[in-house]
């Protein structure tokens, strides 16, 4: 049975309904990027105040950030990733905004890459993905399993006889 409680009339009722279950979820995303922000700013050995001062939003608005209590913005989001040298799309996948796509050393090393910036590094994931989609789309087109054994063969023996 759901766990029950009181609405502002001090009456019991059935919590667990899908308001509630989106707050949780909202909540927990919340809780979720705010945490793994302040674990890259403790790693990165840099205070909340400088962060916040270069992301450019209030020391107290980033503590409620990482807190939990407020779900920041992807604009917000881009600017800490900056405060803290990692890529934004990083706490972009963390915070929901994006789905997490497959590692491969071409990604890691872009997102890893300080001489560029952030702007020019999704630039760059975009063309490697849609080569990468090109590419699979043209192996699938061209299948080995699409093409006829008995036409394999014909082209074989004909080649051949072209020698």
């Amino acid at each position: 049975m759901p766990p029950k409680s009181s609405n502002p009339e001090g009456q019991e009722r059935e919590s667990g309904g899908p308001s509630d279950l989106a707050a949780r979820v909202v909540s927990s995303a919340a809780h979720d990027i705010g945490g793994f922000i302040r674990a890259q700013r403790e790693a990165a050995h840099v205070s909340m105040r400088q962060l916040a001062q270069l992301a450019g939003v209030s020391n107290p608005y980033l503590s409620q950030i990482e807190r939990g209590l407020r779900k920041p913005s992807a604009d917000v989001l881009a600017q800490i990733a900056k405060g803290l040298r990692v890529s934004s799309e990083v706490l972009y996948v963390q915070a929901g905004y994006l789905e997490q796509r497959a590692h491969s050393p071409i990604r890691d090393a872009v997102l890893a890459e300080t001489a560029i910036n952030e702007r020019q590094k999704q630039v760059l994931l975009e063309i490697y993905d849609s080569f990468c989609r090109e590419n699979e789309s043209n192996r699938t087109a061209v299948a080995p399993d699409s093409v006829e054994p008995d036409a394999v063969a014909d082209t074989v023996l004909s080649q051949g006889d072209e020698k």
